[in-house]
């Protein structure tokens, strides 16, 4: 943040010494205030906002060409909390909701979620078996000079294709069936995607699985899964997605997430690069 200070005019009489100093001080316990308030609010609209069923905005609904789309629907709980329904049958979505903030060691990412209902024959390994009922995706957009020439060219290439502005690197959590908890792995498909399993299998033996809680510090784990490629350089987060697919395997999954909270600075323009100090906050 820049602050310009304008000159008094000559009319304007000048503060007294003290009180030039209490007005400073009082400014910069308000700027600091500001700061902290601004990293203290989710910056994702809560699903449980939702008035018709539908996800409320600025959450959106995007696709592939010729694929059947993932259903995502706002329903009431038994309990009479509104969560978000995911249902993928032999189809694949996203919904994604853009955002602007830093990445930094305050920054977090937390929410609770189920899964009733997995796709069997998923394999997060191979292209064939790509699918999944629940996956929490973050996309930053470190800047695509820092990606090998051939990365670029696939990222250029995928851009100009779909027409949207793909982000450079999308880190996913997932829920899966097989994989062990704590395995991180690249995308079967793209090597702009990176997974981390934080579920394996089913939290429950009899009817619907039961709620999980996670939070995570998105620094420790960005480093974990591209550190290889950022270095020192920091992007911005600028947009989350939840993500449900059972196309390849012509499956079948069902989820459940409650409201996501994201927390951390605004960004500033272009990326940052990771303070000599700048360790994460929180283990990952």
């Amino acid at each position: 943040m820049t602050v310009v200070f304008h000159r008094l005019r000559p009319s304007c009489r000048r503060l007294p010494s003290a009180a030039a100093w209490w007005l400073a001080g009082t400014l910069a316990a308000g700027f600091a205030s500001t700061a902290a308030h601004a990293q203290d609010v989710n910056r994702l609209v809560p699903f449980s906002r939702s008035t018709d069923g539908q996800p409320p905005a600025p959450w959106r609904f995007t696709t592939l060409p010729h694929k059947p789309p993932t259903r995502f629907d706002v329903t009431t709980q038994p309990d009479g909390q509104r969560v978000l329904k995911v249902e993928a049958d032999q189809s694949y979505g996203n919904l994604v909701h853009p955002t602007q903030v830093a990445l930094g060691p305050a920054t977090s990412l937390a929410w609770r979620w189920r899964v009733d209902t997995f796709v069997q024959a998923a394999d997060l390994r191979s292209r064939a078996g790509d699918d999944g009922a629940a996956k929490l995706c973050v996309f930053f957009d470190l800047p695509v000079d820092r990606l090998p020439f051939g990365e670029r060219a696939r990222l250029a290439l995928a851009r100009s294709s779909t027409g949207e502005d793909i982000p450079s690197e999308a880190l996913c959590y997932v829920w899966d069936n097989k994989e062990a908890r704590g395995t991180l792995m690249v995308n079967a498909f793209t090597q702009r995607m990176r997974m981390i399993v934080l579920e394996s299998g089913a939290t429950s033996t009899a009817g619907a699985s039961d709620w999980i809680t996670e939070r995570r510090n998105l620094l420790a784990d960005y480093r974990k899964a591209f550190g290889n490629e950022a270095g020192d350089t920091l992007p911005d987060v600028v947009a989350v997605a939840v993500s449900a697919d059972a196309d390849n395997t012509h499956g079948h999954g069902l989820a459940y997430f409650a409201d996501v909270d994201l927390r951390g600075p605004p960004a500033v323009h272009g990326a940052a690069a990771l303070p000599a100090n700048g360790a994460p906050a929180m283990a990952p």
